[in-house]
């Protein structure tokens, strides 16, 4: 069954700063720091260790961030790295922070990887929990590392050198429009008003850690060299390897929790199973590189421009 989070005590790590210790809360992924409020005035010893949970574990989580506004948010965001903008292509009400707001039905509720329709692919999301339903909306991550390494090497040797085409216009955003969302946020016609597409490497070498994780999830179109059954049949393949349950963990979400995960390593599902309750999270993302692969070549952008979205302008602020 999927990893359920215990909220019990474990080891410290050593070289934490006075107060901070990480917790381990699944065999393949998932961590809970405590001991420390975000923002953007924490030392450098204690974001390094925040930084290091996250590469380590692939998503840690943080409890009791009730101080948190979308500026301590952002202020914090900025020690691990520059901010994109909110999104692509949708508008929520803020330059930097995503609100992602629902009573019934989420964009988020099929498994994917943030953004990956762009060729740099965000680095890290940080979400906040901003309105939490009394039961159900929690969020389920899997590990696309120890994914990829558990593959049997025949499996390897096919992913290895395979490209996937990742699009913004894909059929799961045809559920932008059915009864379920009953109150989007924004339509279709928003998400995909300007067409994004890219050429990814289906297994990429991790920027920092150096591992080889797999680039899949919802917003693959293909794969290059096959046709669209047979990229259907290896996509399933492929992505019930990444979330089987033993490599996922599934967070219970409190108000004002915080989840903070390495996009480049994980896939991530957010569970519709609140009703007609409120459920609203707030997302600032880190800007990431573009994807390489194995064999060093790096992913190739088909169509539209994501210099908006990864722009260093401060004035969007």
């Amino acid at each position: 069954m999927t990893i359920q989070i215990e909220r019990t005590s474990s080891t410290t790590t050593p070289t934490s700063p006075a107060g901070l210790s990480v917790h381990k809360v699944g065999g393949r992924v998932g961590a809970r720091i405590e001991g420390v409020q975000l923002s953007g005035d924490l030392s450098e010893d204690t974001v390094a260790v925040i930084r290091d949970a996250i590469l380590k574990h692939k998503v840690v989580f943080f409890g009791d961030q009730h101080h948190l506004d979308d500026e301590t948010q952002i202020a914090f965001g900025e020690r691990l790295g520059p901010l994109t903008t909110a999104h692509p292509t949708v508008n929520t009400g803020s330059s930097r922070v995503l609100s992602l707001k629902a009573t019934k039905g989420m964009a988020a509720n099929s498994w994917h990887t943030d953004v990956t329709f762009v060729d740099r692919v965000p680095a890290f999301s940080i979400l906040r929990g901003a309105t939490i339903p009394e039961y159900g909306g929690n969020t389920v991550w899997a590990n696309t590392a120890t994914a990829y390494e558990a593959l049997p090497e025949s499996l390897k040797a096919l992913v290895d050198g395979l490209w996937a085409v990742h699009s913004n216009d894909y059929d799961y955003a045809n559920s932008f429009d059915t009864e379920d969302q009953n109150n989007p946020q924004y339509t279709r016609e928003e998400f995909t008003r300007v067409l994004y597409k890219t050429e990814h490497p289906v297994v990429r070498v991790h920027p920092e850690t150096s591992e080889r994780t797999l680039v899949l999830g919802h917003f693959v179109q293909k794969f290059v060299g096959f046709n669209p059954k047979e990229s259907a049949i290896l996509f399933n393949l492929l992505q019930d390897r990444v979330t089987k349950l033993e490599n996922t963990v599934r967070w219970h979400w409190r108000q004002g929790d915080v989840a903070i995960w390495d996009n480049r390593a994980t896939q991530h599902y957010a569970v519709a199973d609140f009703d007609t309750q409120l459920r609203e999270v707030r997302r600032i993302t880190v800007q990431g590189d573009v994807p390489v692969s194995i064999d060093g070549r790096r992913s190739r952008v088909l169509e539209g421009s994501a210099d908006v979205y990864n722009r260093l302008d401060e004035l969007i602020r």
